[in-house]
């Protein structure tokens, strides 16, 4: 390869970065539907071994993920709706424990002396859920405020289905097509690292989706079970963090414990918390993982939590979407590269 074609293929990636910074506002419904065609493609293409025609199947399996998706929002919407309530009506009992008793507890045991309005604190979370009046009451505020930006926003979530559909129905021919462009020389490397990816970003996908799932389930019958009001909340908002490594199980029990602090005022309940969140892990780590995810992702902890980071620093939403297949891509490649190295005229040289 010569030097000007290195700078060309130099320029081009750098010319595409520079585009995928630009254009990450208006990629996000493109990049969900990615995801959802990928994880459809398989039952698709059972289907299609089942003499059904490719159109055919990709509606099946349309209407299988729209199903689910609906009646998960089902599900969980109104159950989130009644948390949220209960969240604000508990809000000034919250308020007055911190007020009379945990800032009491800091001066004396640490001689930290803070200031709390709880007067005023109190009226003014009053009258944000009365003017928000809930989930819907929240969302048709933010219509009437910002008209635009939610339209926008409804835009792309209608176009993610539309998205989802033609890529699912055309994805063979896609991936057909990249394959034939591929240049020969480089045929092999480029096809066994993608083999490699699309296990990574299966396991991933279809894997780590579900024991998020089961996480948050479980999560939330066990506080249940310890009495939390904000069970459930707390349960999903732990089981979703889950994704990277650890932060869903640092969130959710310092949320859980400090909810159980102010709803119970003792330690028991805390025990109870610590007891659901270990069991919750050794679940993970030793039924759900190996079963579900397995160990194909190979993605230390710390480049979880970097690649999360750094793509949402650098593009937003779309940048966390797109963080861990990237990530989990150049771990794939940097694996590939390292064998090569190993077995390399220059590393028996050394």
């Amino acid at each position: 390869m010569t030097d000007s074609v290195k700078w060309l293929w130099l320029s081009g990636a750098v010319l595409a970065l520079v585009l995928l910074y630009l254009l990450a506002p208006i990629l996000t419904p493109f990049m969900v539907a990615a995801i959802l065609a990928y994880m459809g493609d398989p039952l698709a293409d059972r289907l299609e071994k089942r003499r059904l025609s490719r159109t055919v199947a990709v509606i099946v399996v349309f209407f299988v993920i729209g199903l689910t998706l609906i009646l998960l929002l089902g599900m969980v919407l109104p159950m989130l709706e009644r948390q949220i309530k209960v969240l604000s009506s508990a809000t000034p009992h919250y308020i007055d424990t911190i007020q009379h008793q945990f800032l009491p507890w800091l001066q004396q045991s640490f001689g930290i002396e803070l200031q709390l309005d709880s007067v005023q604190l109190k009226q003014s979370v009053t009258a944000h859920w009365r003017e928000a009046g809930g989930v819907m009451g929240t969302l048709m505020s933010s219509l009437t405020r910002s008209g635009i930006a939610i339209l926008g926003w409804l835009a792309n979530l209608l176009l993610i289905p539309v998205v989802t559909f033609y890529l699912l129905r055309d994805w063979d021919i896609l991936v057909a097509r990249i394959h034939e462009m591929l240049p020969r020389r480089f045929e092999p490397i480029i096809v066994q690292l993608a083999k490699s990816s699309d296990d990574v970003l299966g396991a991933f996908f279809r894997g780590q989706l579900l024991v998020m799932l089961a996480l948050a389930v479980f999560y939330s019958i066990g506080l249940g079970f310890a009495g939390l009001d904000l069970a459930i909340l707390l349960g999903i908002t732990a089981g979703l963090l889950s994704f990277v490594p650890y932060l869903g199980l640092i969130v959710g029990i310092v949320l859980a414990c400090l909810a159980a602090l102010l709803q119970f005022h003792d330690l028991t309940h805390v025990i109870y918390i610590a007891i659901v969140f270990g069991v919750g892990q050794l679940l993970e780590g030793m039924v759900l993982t190996p079963w579900l995810v397995g160990n194909r992702i190979g993605l230390h902890p710390v480049a979880v939590i970097f690649a999360v980071l750094a793509g949402g620093q650098l593009f937003g939403f779309f940048g966390i979407l797109v963080a861990l297949p990237a990530a989990a891509v150049i771990a794939v490649i940097l694996r590939v590269a390292h064998e090569k190295y190993l077995a390399s005229h220059t590393y028996s040289k050394t």
